[in-house]
């Protein structure tokens, strides 16, 4: 079994590319926005892999991280997600919006993924919802400042729900509250600043 390839990007396909590494020209599909994708041809790169096998194929997939092959593995669990599927998803946005929106319960945005419909989207949700942390991790985007004091997560929580009390759907209060650089002390000013994001 294939844990990753290191390798040259030898070229770039559509949905997929091509490492060297051995000698041997190893053919991955991957997510569009995926960092190995990105990458320029010639460069050395890391990739993660996952080996689907089925009776008349034998197909690699490839990710730039460790967290986006993990969340690949989790979407194939779900019934009715195949590999292309899950590769549609990925590509089709960021793979915290991926997460954002599984935890949030907002299945409309999965829908963007080409071939998923909103039964589909509806399945990955019910099914993987608790699998992906929970709706405090995903009020906090990646990379988010060090030193939040205890208490800011829950407020932002408290944020959230208010504004999808106010009518916004989850993924626009999630990526609101993301785009709040200010560290508010309460759920009400945290609502403030994310209405200044929404308008």
């Amino acid at each position: 079994m294939l844990h990753y390839i290191k390798g040259t990007l030898s070229m770039k396909l559509e949905g997929s590319i091509v490492v060297e590494a051995g000698g041997l020209g190893y053919e991955l599909s991957v997510p569009a926005n995926s960092s190995v994708y990105l990458a320029k041809e010639g460069e050395v790169i890391t990739v993660y892999t996952a080996m689907m096998v089925r009776e008349d194929d034998v197909s690699l997939y490839g990710f730039g991280e460790r967290e986006e092959l993990d969340t690949f593995r989790k979407l194939i669990t779900v019934s009715g997600v195949g590999a292309r599927a899950a590769l549609a998803i990925l590509s089709a946005m960021p793979l915290r919006e991926v997460h954002q929106s599984i935890i949030m319960g907002d299945f409309k945005t999965l829908t963007r993924a080409n071939g998923i419909g909103k039964k589909t989207a509806e399945r990955i949700v019910l099914e993987l919802k608790d699998k992906f942390g929970s709706l405090e991790e995903a009020a906090f985007p990646q990379g988010f400042e060090d030193g939040v004091q205890e208490g800011t997560q829950d407020s932002k929580a408290e944020a959230a729900s208010a504004l999808i009390a106010l009518g916004y759907t989850r993924s626009e209060a999630i990526n609101a509250l993301a785009a709040v650089k200010e560290e508010c002390q309460t759920a009400e000013e945290y609502v403030k600043q994310a209405l200044k994001k929404l308008f």
